[in-house]
């Protein structure tokens, strides 16, 4: 029997292609092409984009597309997220030709081609010209430049995709006539449910085999918001599961053929679950132990599993300050500088920044004579000891204070020739407490010696 990605053998034709909505053309065609919606209907996710009565509404269902608003759209978004099925969708409504072009091949000359075959389509025929230019960004400002006659004149209405910012990328006669439509990544919801629909339509895999729970959500995390590398992935574990099935078994991914078909391992981490707080803190401990591969090894888990990298961050933060200390308190320093880096970089680059934070944390000398002291003096708070605050240290700067003896007998530490004054610092009940106990590692062992100069000078011993 033949399957969904090889020729019948009576025929020559791939299955499916007598399928209702599979036209014999796309039978042989990617999963992505074959499943691309043939109206807004079936277009998943940007549903703040496709309300009732919302411009994209409107020029798909408008047969002369200048009535309804700027007549060309430029669609800024990541890839995936749907730019080329709005093109198709809005150039096969009744009444209009599709001409395509791709800025990384396409020049001057190929543009004003289609400029002047538009012109004459609408002035012969009364037919409107829809032009999808992908990567418009990759244009110069000249081969802009030679869209602006046939847009402005209305000659060919412009549907020119994009991935980066069209406020930068795109001159401004062009933007300023066209409607800017942003995007969004797909949620898991939405590629969740792309899939499904790809499973069981005759277009798609067409019922023919199944899928276990914990394949599809690899499929789906591996996707990370793009439709066309959701059915690319699930296409891909379809052909490992027909070549892997039995001589009579139904057809079936599991998630090994999905992890072999894609030569990526499933990353078992749930956010919100267990394995979120797990790897956590074997990262956290990892950073403490001094152990650099592992710490990279729990970082890269967290990374492919789609977990924020300001949470990382912050981890890396507190680890620094926590584990490390003043043993090298240059470590703080990097951390903080990592989590402001990542929040103005964003992923897949604020993956460097991390790594070098955590390989500072893993390798620095470690001490928690910090973390440990304040937590010692809290205990002490809560417990009520300490009392008043001497009086020669209590504030004097208002009227009165001077009268009640407050600040009397204080002494400036800048007018002592050492710059520290011995006088008493601590409540009554807390002198002689040391609650910052200095290791002799990294920094520290300079520190400790220092500290302990400190306190025999203040204390007169």
């Amino acid at each position: 029997m033949a399957d969904l990605f090889s020729p019948d053998a009576a025929d020559g034709t791939a299955a499916g292609a007598g399928a209702p909505g599979v036209p014999a053309v796309l039978a042989g065609a990617p999963l992505a092409v074959r499943m691309r919606p043939r109206s807004l209907d079936e277009v998943v996710g940007q549903q703040h984009l496709l309300a009732a009565g919302s411009p994209l509404r409107r020029l798909a269902a408008d047969g002369d597309l200048g009535r309804a608003g700027p007549a060309s759209v430029v669609l800024w978004g990541p890839p995936g997220t749907g730019k080329t099925t709005l093109a198709h969708v809005l150039a096969h409504a009744a009444g209009r030709t599709f001409a395509e072009l791709s800025a990384v091949t396409a020049g001057v000359k190929d543009v004003r081609g289609v400029v002047e075959g538009a012109r004459r389509e609408r002035d012969l025929y009364g037919r409107q010209t829809v032009l999808f230019l992908d990567e418009i960004h990759r244009f110069t400002k000249a081969q802009q430049d030679a869209l602006l006659p046939g847009v402005e004149n209305r000659w060919v209405v412009l549907v020119a995709a994009t991935t980066e910012n069209p406020n930068f990328s795109v001159v401004t006669p062009l933007l300023s006539r066209s409607l800017l439509l942003t995007l969004r990544p797909l949620t898991p919801e939405d590629v969740r449910g792309l899939l499904h629909r790809a499973l069981a339509d005759p277009r798609g895999l067409a019922g023919e085999l199944d899928v276990d729970e914990d394949a599809l959500e690899h499929l789906v995390r591996v996707a990370d918001g793009d439709a066309r590398r959701a059915l690319t992935a699930l296409e891909a574990a379809a052909g490992a599961a027909f070549d892997d099935r039995g001589a009579e078994a139904r057809p079936r991914i599991t998630l090994a053929l999905a992890e072999r078909a894609l030569d990526r391992a499933a990353v078992r981490y749930d956010r919100a679950g267990d394995q979120h707080y797990d790897v956590a803190s074997a990262f956290i401990k990892s950073m403490r132990g001094s152990d650099v591969d592992a710490a990279l090894h729990y970082l890269a888990r967290m990374v492919e599993a789609g977990e924020d990298p300001r949470f990382i961050a912050r981890r890396i933060v507190i680890s620094a300050a926590e584990d490390v200390g003043m043993a090298d308190p240059s470590a703080l320093q990097t951390a903080v500088a990592a989590m402001h880096a990542v929040a103005q970089i964003g992923m897949p680059e604020a993956r460097i920044v991390l790594a070098q934070a955590v390989v500072h944390n893993a390798t620095a000398p470690k001490s928690n004579a910090a973390y440990a002291g304040i937590d010692a003096a809290i205990a002490d708070v809560r417990a009520g000891r300490g009392g008043s605050v001497p009086a020669h240290l209590r504030d004097s700067h208002y009227a009165g204070a001077q009268r009640l003896g407050h600040g009397g007998g204080y002494v400036y530490a800048h007018e002592v020739p050492s710059g520290v004054a011995e006088q008493q610092y601590a409540p009554d009940e807390l002198v002689g407490t040391d609650y910052y106990r200095p290791t002799d590692r990294g920094f520290e062992a300079q520190l400790r010696e220092r500290v302990a100069r400190l306190r025999r000078i203040v204390r007169g011993r």
